[in-house]
């Protein structure tokens, strides 16, 4: 079963956060990515809500959970405590 990561947070400036963001593609990658979204709230372009796709729960919270990220995310400029769910697509 395939799975999807959905992230919500804010970031101090999306014109910052979007090239650390991009540089993680590797990692993603790693996990065995297979597609991804970065959405934002138009009212707001610092508040984000973004999804991975998986082949697998297992991947999904593998990558969530690689210091990496939480690195990445620090670098990116991210400002509140993401809230990260992970949903098996049936």
């Amino acid at each position: 079963m395939s799975a999807t990561l959905a992230v919500r947070h804010t970031v101090a400036d999306y014109a910052a956060f979007r090239p650390v963001y991009d540089s993680l593609d590797s990692l993603r990658g790693e996990y065995g990515c297979t597609g991804e979204q970065v959405l934002r709230d138009p009212a707001d372009a610092n508040d984000l809500f973004i999804t991975h796709d998986f082949p697998s729960v297992d991947q999904a919270a593998a990558f969530a959970n690689d210091a990496r990220l939480k690195e990445g995310m620090q670098a990116a400029g991210v400002t509140s405590a993401p809230r990260i769910e992970i949903f098996e697509v049936v």
